[in-house]
């Protein structure tokens, strides 16, 4: 009984880790843009069709190297092309352009790929399970979540420990400064973009095996993903890795305990406290608008 109540509770962090992938991407492009992409769940859609497509000619982890970067490419082009026209006006303007964008992404999808879900295979190194005394737990999830933490790590180290992310620090914290220093932010726009576009894509390769594939995929993840942006707060780094770990724990122990069926409710109440709390998130930090 205890292995099983584990193992359901590191599913509920497995939703967690993914929600956490497409957060992060979400509350950086807006915290330095100020962009709210409600098309990023349509990028994790074409991550997982990407996979489809790339792994027959390199192999699974070729698509898990290869298409986070044509995502992340695709996400700089779309910032480049679209986002850049959109900074200095209201944040309304630049919703209603990328909730358009995901319903153009969406239909393109249905037009190239055809409406009918689709399943992508396991790598056949990953298959299994893995066994510790009553334990049992999915090799591949296991792989997923390590994966995942990586990459964060990776992000991490990218903020934290390099002169690019200073710069993208500052530039959140407050633009003007940056700008009168003779920094532009515009190139790390670009870049920030496709960092957060390009984990999203990422998060679509991961989750290809064990989720059913299909075009409106994306619209059905970013609802939960803003949920966890909203709880731990835009700007926040650290704000929103709690937060998606307490969503995935919220929904694991609430399935383990057997009452499933309000794990979603749960998330949402957490989300209506937090905020009566702290309305900014659990870390928010005060954001300026790029100028």
């Amino acid at each position: 009984m205890l292995g099983a109540f584990i193992a359901q509770v590191l599913n509920g962090l497995l939703d967690g880790t993914y929600y956490l992938l497409i957060a992060l991407g979400l509350s950086l492009i807006f915290s330095l843009g100020g962009i709210i992409n409600l098309a990023h769940g349509a990028f994790f859609a074409i991550g997982a069709y990407l996979a489809i497509t790339i792994t027959p000619y390199v192999g699974f982890f070729g698509a898990l190297i290869l298409v986070p970067l044509i995502v992340a490419g695709l996400g700089m082009l779309t910032e480049r092309s679209l986002f850049t026209r959109f900074y200095r006006v209201d944040p309304l303007y630049s919703l209603l352009l990328t909730f358009g964008l995901a319903m153009v992404i969406e239909q393109g999808l249905r037009w190239i790929y055809g409406a009918s879900p689709q399943s992508y295979n396991m790598p056949d190194i990953l298959r299994g399970q893995v066994f510790l005394g009553d334990f049992i737990y999915s090799r591949y999830r296991i792989f997923l979540i390590a994966v995942a933490v990586a990459a964060v790590a990776a992000l991490w180290v990218l903020l934290n420990r390099t002169s690019f992310g200073r710069i993208v620090r500052a530039g959140v914290q407050n633009p003007e400064i940056v700008g009168s220093l003779g920094i532009s932010l515009r190139p790390y726009l670009s870049v920030v973009a496709g960092i957060g576009i390009g984990l999203a894509g990422l998060a679509g390769v991961l989750l290809s095996p064990i989720y059913t594939i299909h075009p409106a995929m994306g619209a059905e993840i970013i609802t939960l993903a803003f949920v966890v942006v909203v709880i731990g707060g835009l700007g926040s780094f650290w704000g929103v890795i709690i937060a998606a770990v307490l969503v995935g724990l919220t929904k694991g122990v609430l399935v383990a305990v057997g009452l499933s069926s309000w794990s979603t409710a749960a998330i949402y109440l957490l989300m209506f406290v937090v905020l009566l709390l702290r309305p900014r998130g659990l870390l928010g930090e005060r954001i300026l608008r790029f100028e």
